[in-house]
């Protein structure tokens, strides 16, 4: 169960101001993920995460039991915010929060940063608390890398297709609902998320099929 990840990742957001674009050091090259791709079908469209095994492996095998569990499926991004990032991955569209397996190890000096386009994992203010929620970077956050602020949230993919609909998520109407601020008015759906098979150059990836939750 991971409620106050939100809390916390709106604290830091709120509490960072963004700099400006002069002040912006020029972008570095991207490590390329070397493991697993992930195909996220949601009601807005499709995205494609390349994930890091390598720099991540903790954080990767995590994310992919999830997969296999279809813990995703029926999932909604629950919080949103421009010019932040889109969180999702533990609540159903009736902002129910999923059962969860046991929290990891925070893996956030791996080197990766959250920039643009990366995937990272939320938790609350314990370091060691990530479970199944992700959120996805829509600008250079990088006051959440290791050593900014504390221990950092722990990226471990990047979006390799999609930006455009993870651009469109945070653009949408949002209302609060209970505790939760910037839940999107028409939820936004993660219909299914399935570990693609590795294809040809050019092709398009083909869904693996995923194994059943264990009771």
């Amino acid at each position: 169960m991971i409620h106050a990840a939100s809390l916390l990742l709106f604290a830091l957001a709120q509490a960072t101001p963004a700099a400006s674009p002069a002040a912006s050091p020029s972008p570095s090259p991207k490590p390329a993920p070397a493991g697993p791709v992930v195909v996220l079908e949601t009601t807005l469209g499709t995205i494609k995460i390349g994930l890091h095994k390598d720099k991540s492996p903790i954080s990767v095998a995590n994310f992919i039991k999830y997969v296999q569990a279809r813990h995703y499926d029926g999932t909604i991004f629950h919080r949103v915010k421009p010019g932040f990032m889109a969180q999702g991955g533990g609540y159903d569209t009736k902002m129910v929060e999923k059962v969860t397996m046991s929290p990891i190890r925070n893996e956030g000096r791996n080197g990766l940063r959250n920039t643009r386009g990366s995937v990272a994992m939320a938790r609350t203010n314990d370091p060691n608390s990530a479970g199944a929620q992700f959120f996805i970077n829509v600008k250079d956050n990088h006051f959440l890398d290791f050593g900014i602020q504390g221990a950092g949230y722990a990226v471990f993919g990047e979006v390799l297709e999609g930006m455009d609909v993870v651009d469109k998520i945070v653009a949408v109407q949002t209302t609060q609902r209970g505790d939760h601020s910037d839940v999107p008015v028409v939820p936004i759906v993660i219909k299914t998320a399935r570990e693609a098979v590795a294809a040809p150059p050019g092709a398009a990836p083909k869904p693996r099929p995923s194994a059943s939750p264990k009771p």
